[in-house]
């Protein structure tokens, strides 16, 4: 199919330097987002606990984001699931009821009350809604359990945990209190237990997958700069890269100035959004390759004008043929699909433009600033 009258050479390069002028600035403005205000990390990053709760009776959103609020969790966010007023998701920071004075407490009150009996290990599980108990000899489990009531831990039960004198006591989480106040709050239209998610990511563990999600985009452009150069040119490679840099950073700081939520699903679109640049640039280089061989005694100048006119349809059709594909995840896909589809859709828009003016162009930069003159 073709959109474009095939013979015609349009001169993409004639306004290089406005395009690129224009996407410096996006760039710049992305990075400068990073840091102000900042990305609006999901739980899966920064931490915190999640639930998704089917209720009884309808509940609106302001409603529900009050009582949570009233319950002690001032930064929450509740967010309808496909636009239900009776299925939502909230997400607090905090995913441990327990705070570091109250361990210390409970330390002091299992001690006291284990008399002669060594308290030998004592863990608290990143969740906050188990502790695991390791002693010299054997203990009543009742005896345990008041004594971590005693010093304010919310016991379910403690149970006797394998050998070794082990014991593990199971406490009402995060969760579990939310759970409960809304069910105090809303009596009828209260939260249906037998009709809920709950997930939590402590903070280290929260920090660990930002970092191995920084370190896979990394990778990923460096081996595709590998690839570029082994299979082109060396001076392919560097306009390639600089054009998947360019999608990702405006992908992520349109993200950050929309404030929606940066989280695991957000680096995989990402990465998608990169592999489909790499893919779109790699089409318009191999045409240059192979009018290379064809018109010997033409400059890089012009070759590029050619190659990409010629691959100009294909592009279009293709482009067109993504989004549409997506296009049905974002009008009936839940809230999350859809912002992972927002980024597909940016990212894809992006990339095509930036297979034309970006990786292109900086490609006759690189070949006139070095390779011509060498």
């Amino acid at each position: 199919m073709e959109f474009f009258k095939p013979g015609r050479t349009i001169d993409f390069l004639k306004h290089r330097r406005i395009f690129g002028s224009i996407s410096f600035g996006l760039v710049v403005a992305s990075l400068i987002s990073l840091f102000v205000p900042g990305p609006n990390f999901g739980i899966d990053f920064k931490g915190g606990t999640e639930l998704e709760v089917g209720f009884k009776g309808e509940v609106s959103t302001a409603e529900l984001r009050s009582l949570v609020s009233d319950l002690g969790y001032q930064q929450s966010e509740v967010v309808s699931v496909q636009g239900s007023k009776v299925r939502y998701l909230i997400r607090i920071q905090e995913v441990s009821s327990l705070s570091a004075q109250q361990v210390k407490k409970i330390r002091a009150s299992l001690e006291s009350a284990l008399g002669e009996t060594e308290l030998q290990e004592m863990k608290v599980s990143p969740g906050g809604d188990k502790i695991s108990l390791r002693l010299s000899a054997s203990a009543d489990t009742d005896n345990l359990q008041e004594a971590l009531e005693k010093a304010g831990a919310k016991v379910r039960k403690v149970t006797v945990f394998g050998g070794d004198f082990r014991y593990e006591a199971m406490l009402v989480g995060v969760g579990d209190e939310v759970v409960r106040g809304l069910v105090d709050k809303l009596g009828e239209r209260g939260p249906d237990r037998q009709n809920m998610r709950i997930e939590w990511v402590g903070p280290k563990a929260g920090a660990q997958l930002r970092d191995a999600a920084i370190k896979s985009l990394l990778y990923a452009i460096a081996f595709i700069m590998a690839y570029v150069a082994l299979r082109f040119d060396l001076r392919f490679a560097p306009g390639g890269v600089v054009a998947m840099v360019h999608d990702a950073l405006i992908t992520v700081g349109l993200f950050v100035l929309l404030r929606k939520e940066v989280n695991l699903a957000t680096v995989a679109a990402l990465l998608t959004v990169v592999g489909y640049s790499i893919n779109d640039t790699i089409v318009v280089y191999d045409r240059i390759r192979e009018n290379m061989q064809r018109m010997r005694d033409t400059g890089l100048y012009q070759l590029i004008n050619v190659s990409t006119s010629q691959t100009l349809s294909r592009t279009v059709v293709t482009s067109i043929t993504t989004l549409i594909s997506i296009g049905g995840f974002f009008l009936w896909g839940t809230p999350m699909m859809r912002d992972i589809v927002f980024a597909l859709f940016v990212g894809f828009l992006i990339g095509t433009y930036s297979s034309i003016y970006i990786a292109a162009p900086f490609t006759e930069w690189m070949d006139r600033r070095f390779f011509r003159r060498a």
